[in-house]
């Protein structure tokens, strides 16, 4: 087997060079260093030998052309946003060895910390299993077929980017013990029309709902303190909006282009 293509040191894979199209990972290398497939779009599916047990941060980030993966046995973490932009994936197979790592629902979950790991099936609708304490960062990013997901109130976060480019998602109840909107969540949201607020967030974070622009309406809770900047840049039919007393502080770009507010009610 040619090699070559592979950049390893120390059993750590730091870079995949190659030309793409069905690869498999050589034996012997036991960690998947950060970023090493990033933005190979012509990987069309990769086989992970026995023996790895990490898989990086943005290891395969923007391999638009994925559709097939195999994790072996051995892998006990993988990366936040190891699959961002992963578009076309939709085949996972997990081996039934392992246990950190599970497939339910078109989904990677992490068994021990109770995370969605990354979704790998644009289905119009999805419901996360109960007892799924944390959506993890890039979740769902630009699965473009989910119209509707589920849930459960045992997601006490959401990660930065977790939705971002749905531009099937309708609509979202958020959990709630949720805390903060964290960055990014709903960016791109295009057909995002209502969203629940849960009463104890206190944040709404960098770009939470930039570009949704299907949101007319939304109700911020009186435990918010901070809009985060461009936090609803551009989102174009919000035509009204109430600030709670709570609120102290707006940062820059907040509410830039949004071009259809002509009421804001903000506390004297």
């Amino acid at each position: 087997m040619d090699n070559s293509h592979f950049w390893i040191e120390n059993m750590v894979l730091k870079r995949y060079t190659g030309p793409g199209g069905d690869v498999a990972i050589p034996d012997g290398v036991a960690k998947i260093a950060r970023s090493a497939f990033w933005g190979c779009p012509s990987l069309t599916s990769v086989t992970i030998p026995e023996g790895v047990t990490k898989i990086g941060a943005y290891a395969f980030s923007y391999c638009s052309g994925l559709s097939k993966l195999t994790i072996p046995e051995s892998v006990t973490e993988i990366g936040e946003s190891a699959f961002q932009g992963c578009t076309k994936l939709t085949n996972v197979e997990i081996a039934p060895e392992n246990m950190q790592f599970q497939t339910e629902n078109g989904m990677v979950i992490s068994k021990k910390r109770k995370t969605v790991v990354f979704a790998f099936e644009s289905s119009p609708h999805i419901t996360i299993p109960e007892g799924v304490t944390k959506i993890g960062r890039a979740a769902f990013y630009e699965c473009t077929g989910l119209a509707s997901i589920t849930i459960p109130d045992s997601v006490t976060e959401i990660g930065a980017y977790a939705f971002c480019g749905c531009t099937a998602l309708t609509s979202v109840n958020m959990p709630a013990h949720v805390t903060k909107i964290n960055e990014g969540i709903f960016r791109g949201c295009t057909s995002l029309s209502s969203v629940t607020i849960p009463k104890g967030v206190t944040e709404i974070g960098n770009h939470a709902f930039r570009g949704c622009t299907a949101l007319t309406s939304i109700t911020l809770p009186e435990h918010v303190s901070r809009i985060e900047q461009f936090a609803f840049f551009d989102c174009t039919r919000l035509t009204s909006l109430s600030i709670p007393q709570s609120v102290t502080q707006i940062d820059m770009f907040a509410f830039f282009g949004c071009t259809g507010l002509s009421y804001i009610t903000i506390p004297q």
